[in-house]
């Protein structure tokens, strides 16, 4: 039986499940990840979830190849629909963009009863699913900046936060780049983030050039640059226009 091949991004994102992990994994994308995790440990259960009939078979083939079907089960449905009632002590949702995933969380919401750990892995906008998660009582413990193929991977877990009484809060750089990563600065969080200023360059000139220039918008993308500029140690860089 051959080993399970997985991306960086995803064994990253498998690392943050802990051992004996009762999960959920959507939109599971051949259920390379679900198979990687149960192959390494006996103890845990997975369930891949999968919205569209041909990824849907391949994950169940998938499964089969590796004969996991005692701890795999491949289901299609969309996101947490998959899911019955106290199923999933962990909810992985990657691969996707962060709105999309700000989406599934919420209208499965019902399904989260037991859930204790989302693992989210935004493509794009991971500060939709920062502002989903505080605003849905879950406390971010734990992050990571992957870079694979040239593009960046923010990989944000959470924990249900079992007091109530003292919601987590996050500032607005916080929600941008991240409370862990912030902390953290990983070698491609300063790659990703000085990619991502001279984008925001762009696109405030060509804003400002526009025959009707949305002044609120470029002072939002402005204060983002300055803060780029701060975070990865460029204040002389910043523009000051």
């Amino acid at each position: 039986m051959a080993d399970v091949k997985l991306s960086k991004r995803l064994k990253r994102v498998a690392s943050f499940l802990p051992k004996g992990a009762v999960f959920a994994d959507i939109g599971s994308d051949h259920a390379y990840l679900p198979c990687y995790v149960c192959k390494n440990d006996q103890t845990a259960k997975a369930i891949a979830g999968e919205v569209n009939e041909g990824p849907y078979r391949s994950a169940v083939e998938t499964v089969k190849s590796h004969n996991l079907e005692d701890q795999i089960d491949v289901r299609l449905g969309n996101g947490l629909h998959v899911l019955y009632h106290q199923e999933a002590r962990q909810v992985v949702i990657a691969g996707m963009g962060g709105s999309l995933i700000k989406s599934i969380l919420n209208e499965g919401k019902d399904k989260l009863e037991i859930t204790d750990q989302i693992i989210a892995q935004p493509n794009v906008d991971a500060r939709a699913v920062r502002i989903w998660l505080i605003t849905n009582g879950y406390t971010i413990t734990d992050e990571d900046l992957v870079e694979e193929n040239g593009h960046f991977y923010e990989i944000i877990k959470s924990e249900w936060n079992a007091n109530p009484s003292t919601p987590a809060t996050l500032d607005e750089q916080q929600l941008l780049f991240g409370p862990i990563l912030l902390l953290k600065k990983p070698y491609a969080f300063y790659k990703k983030w000085k990619a991502e200023a001279k984008k925001l360059e762009r696109v405030i000139q060509q804003m400002k050039q526009a025959k009707q220039s949305d002044q609120l918008k470029i002072n939002q993308f402005l204060q983002e640059k300055k803060w780029i500029a701060e975070v990865t140690n460029e204040t002389n860089s910043i523009d000051k226009s």
